[in-house]
């Protein structure tokens, strides 16, 4: 049962001939299997889940209506918040905080009746390329345990992988849902800024996070989509529907797009590891046959987008996480002198490193003095940037690159080297700088038989384009089905 896509799963317990409640109960024979090696997750929610899927089963069986996701076992990251269980951020600063409401996505996933099995480990406060980050667990990739599996969303990514989900919610902020999945070997996508709700979602980088799947396949992908995406009139941030409509994902994801233009950028791309570009090389030809054209596109900016994101988000996130000051929320320091130690020592001992060093950047970027010449700066770079996808588009109907220069790296490799560990997003950052869609795709494997993915981007509320450009491929290979061989499997 583990082997079936999430619309297959869902397909077969809404016509009756598979138990949601015998699904789920797999799944957690998984987690009890594997989870102890993998660490996909921060907590579960056994009885719930099985409760939920009784009743899915119990509906269908007395004829009455069910949602679009039919009792289907999923996973969502911990900075979600959600009315069960506590929301972590994989943050000791929030170890034991229970949000009082769900985020909008998981609402969502519930109308659809999802049976959320648990939340997923990621990087704190999603800062971070490996999940190594993580103040709670660690988190392995399924296809070599001394690897990571990327971050922030390693744990969605690694769950969905290891099937100990049949799909999950990541959050992508520079790459956090594209990078973990091309280096688990899983469809990740990431919408359009504004697509999906971002209520209920801690805040790490407010005008760049964005909710988004990871699923099986392509068609998974749509599947989620169709649930999440739309206005929510409690995110300020959220496009209407009237200037951006949401259309059924699903019913046009076979439609092939013909005559179609891809877009490179040589000189961008040229940075990857040599099986890397092997893999993009090879699955060009493979758009190629099918009728796509392949055109070189200038993004004189790209270069800067780096540093001009590091800039942004580690502004925002310095703001965002001021709440966090042992008052209002979280952790607070036992027995403090006054209330400068409550807010020093309460951040001090519960933020890890890696939080700690994005607050005191964006700090000072925004300090007085520095405001100017660093964050009015990078928003201006970032504008340019824009306008670079804007003219390329004009010649291209998407973009493709690498997801990341390198596939899967060793546990600890970077987690000293700030500087290499951020250039692991040099290709994903671009596309949230821009607040366009983006998806992983895998299109190949290195020697090592890690995976790899590619990167595909469209113009701003141009999923469905993007979805079904990603079908193509998808249904001409068979990278999609390959899993990873887990120990005492």
């Amino acid at each position: 049962m583990e082997q079936l896509s999430a619309k297959e799963l869902r397909d077969g317990i809404a016509a009756g001939r598979i138990s949601s409640l015998e699904a789920t109960r797999a799944v957690f024979e998984r987690i009890r299997r594997f989870e102890p090696t993998i660490g996909a997750y921060l907590s579960t929610c056994q009885d719930m889940a099985l409760e939920r899927a009784a009743d899915v089963d119990g509906r269908i069986a007395s004829g009455k209506t069910v949602g679009p996701l039919a009792g289907v076992p999923v996973a969502v990251k911990d900075n979600m918040c959600t009315t069960f269980g506590a929301t972590t951020c994989a943050s000791k600063i929030l170890a034991n905080f229970h949000a009082p409401y769900n985020a909008t996505a998981v609402e969502r996933l519930l109308a659809a009746d999802a049976v959320i099995v648990g939340k997923a480990n990621m990087d704190e406060f999603a800062m971070g390329s490996s999940t190594e980050n993580s103040g709670l667990k660690q988190t392995v990739n399924p296809w070599d345990t001394t690897r990571v599996p990327g971050g922030s969303s390693g744990g969605s990514a690694a769950a969905v992988a290891a099937r100990l989900c049949f799909a999950a919610l990541g959050s992508d902020t520079g790459g956090s849902i594209r990078q973990p999945a091309s280096f688990c070997g899983v469809v990740g996508l990431k919408p359009t800024y504004g697509r999906v709700s971002r209520y209920g979602l801690v805040a790490y980088g407010s005008s760049l996070d964005q909710i988004g799947p990871l699923a099986r396949t392509v068609e998974d992908a749509a599947l989620m989509m169709n649930i999440i995406a739309g206005h929510d009139p409690a995110d300020s941030t959220s496009v209407d529907e009237a200037t951006a409509p949401v259309c059924d994902y699903l019913q046009k994801l076979d439609e092939p797009i013909k005559p179609f233009r891809i877009g490179v950028v040589p000189q961008f791309a040229a940075g990857a590891d040599e099986q890397v570009q092997k893999a993009l090389s090879e699955a060009m030809e493979i758009y190629k046959k099918l009728g796509a054209e392949i055109t070189e596109v200038e993004m004189r900016h790209l270069d800067y987008a780096i540093a001009a994101y590091y800039v942004i988000a580690t502004a925002e996130a310095s703001s965002n996480l001021a709440r966090y000051d042992g008052v209002h929320y979280g952790h607070r320091t036992a027995n403090p002198n006054d209330y400068v130690e409550v807010y020093s020592k309460s951040r001090a001992e519960a933020f890890g490193q890696e939080v700690k060093r994005r607050i005191m950047l964006g700090t000072y970027a925004l300090s007085s003095g520095y405001y100017d010449a660093y964050y009015l700066k990078a928003l201006k770079v970032r504008n340019l940037i824009r306008s670079d996808f804007s003219a390329a588009f004009e010649k291209c109907d998407c973009i493709m690159m690498p997801v990341a220069p390198t596939t899967a790296f060793k546990i600890g490799e970077k987690v000293n080297d700030p500087l290499q560990m951020y250039l692991s997003d040099i290709y994903t950052i671009a596309a949230n700088l821009a607040g366009v869609p983006g998806i992983s795709i895998p299109c190949g494997s290195d020697d090592r038989d890690l995976p790899i993915g590619l990167q595909i981007m469209t113009p701003t509320f141009a999923e469905d384009k993007l979805l079904r450009i990603a079908r193509m491929y998808e249904k001409e290979t068979d990278w999609h089905k390959k899993e990873p061989r887990l120990a005492n499997d």
